[in-house]
């Protein structure tokens, strides 16, 4: 049933309905807000589309617990079925006032308190101690840093420069203006079943990624400044990136040509962990007002994981991206293989071709055309 339902809409836990929103959104300026969208909106009013759907995840999250589990059983059938009543929301809709009550009386309005704080993936927040957990062996999260100490260690730029020169160095990375590839994507949206994928990429920070599908075509665009999903299983058949998302995009844009993205943030902090008994060395980068993003480097100098968060209007949520299978292309070394996870799922990229230097016409970069219904599998 998990496998159904997320491969029909995602993994979406939520506390309102979601109704047939027949693509009007794609000829607007602005996001379309999630009231203006789905029906039965109650308590979660004013925020985009995206942000709304990160909203979902935060639920899942926090709860372990998929759409139906909130959401009528025949909630995957029609998006509008996502607007009947369960007791189940109702309960939500009273905790999200609970929260925001203990935040706004507690911590002057800051988000300190989240779904996720009490409930820790159970379902219903646990009351007894637990002696196992007392007595036994920490559980070290590497996206957990609260700390930042760097006696001793390399600098920001430092490690920077080594990041570079592991890639081939920063001649070889000037030479690399832009990509093709190809290769397959596995992930929720796909039952993990493997589809095509197609990749353009062009310097310093413009990419779009095309799956193949058995429901239609799923595109990614972010033409350096804007970004977009134009998808047969989301809610519109073309939703705008907004915030964190969009600052998201960007990042992982630049990834491919990561030469500009020591200047792309105010300030570095960095300290050491580890990835699997791997000793990594992490830089967090801050900008004013964002949220802040973890870079991981191994000890060769390669990136290995990239963590970003997104605000949301129930908290921060989290998108990690493992990078691997690292190969040369043209005298510069790009990771072959990818696995994002967050909230919603989790997918894997793996390439099996790469042109580089190659002429990509400047509409791959355009806002893409809403998808069209999706096909029956």
């Amino acid at each position: 049933m998990k496998r159904t339902i997320v491969r029909a809409m995602g993994r979406v836990v939520c506390l309102v309905g979601i109704a047939t929103a027949n693509g009007q959104a794609a000829q607007q300026q602005r996001p379309q807000l999630a009231e203006e969208v789905f029906k039965n909106v109650q308590i979660i009013k004013g925020i985009p589309v995206d942000e709304f759907m990160d909203t979902m995840g935060m639920f899942a999250a926090a709860t372990n617990m998929n759409c139906v589990d909130c959401h009528t059983s025949d909630s995957t059938e029609s998006w509008e079925n996502f607007a009947k009543e369960t007791p189940l929301k109702q309960t939500a809709r009273r905790m999200l006032l609970m929260v925001d009550a203990i935040n706004k009386q507690n911590f002057k309005g800051v988000r300190s308190v989240t779904c996720y704080t009490c409930h820790h993936g159970d379902r219903r927040p646990k009351q007894i101690p637990s002696l196992v957990v007392q007595y036994s062996a920490p559980i070290e999260d590497p996206n957990e840093i609260d700390v930042f100490s760097n006696a001793g260690g390399l600098s920001a730029d430092q490690i920077f420069a080594k990041y570079l020169q592991a890639l081939g160095g920063a001649e070889r990375l000037a030479s690399l203006t832009s990509f093709v590839a190809k290769g397959t994507y596995s992930g929720y949206d796909t039952d993990q079943a493997k589809a095509a994928i197609e990749i353009y990429a062009k310097a310093p920070a413009q990419r779009t990624t095309i799956v193949h599908a058995p429901f239609g075509d799923s595109v990614r665009v972010y033409d350096g400044r804007a970004a977009w999903i134009a998808s047969p299983d989301k809610p519109l058949p073309l939703i705008p990136l907004t915030g964190g998302n969009l600052e998201g995009a960007k990042i992982e844009a630049m990834v491919s040509f990561p030469t500009p993205i020591k200047q792309a943030f105010n300030q570095w902090r960095v300290t050491t962990t580890t990835i699997d008994d791997r000793e990594v060395t992490v830089l967090q980068g801050t900008n004013p007002r964002q949220p802040p993003v973890n870079f991981y480097f191994d000890q060769s100098g390669l990136l290995v994981r990239l963590v970003r968060l997104a605000d949301t209007a129930i908290g921060r949520v989290p998108t990690q991206i493992d990078y691997g299978d690292y190969r040369e292309v043209s005298g510069v070394k790009l990771p072959f293989r990818w696995t994002a996870t967050w909230t919603d799922g989790q997918s894997t990229t793996q390439l099996t071709e790469v042109q580089a230097n190659v002429s990509i016409d400047a509409a791959k970069f355009g806002r893409p055309a809403p998808a069209p219904p999706p096909r029956t599998k």
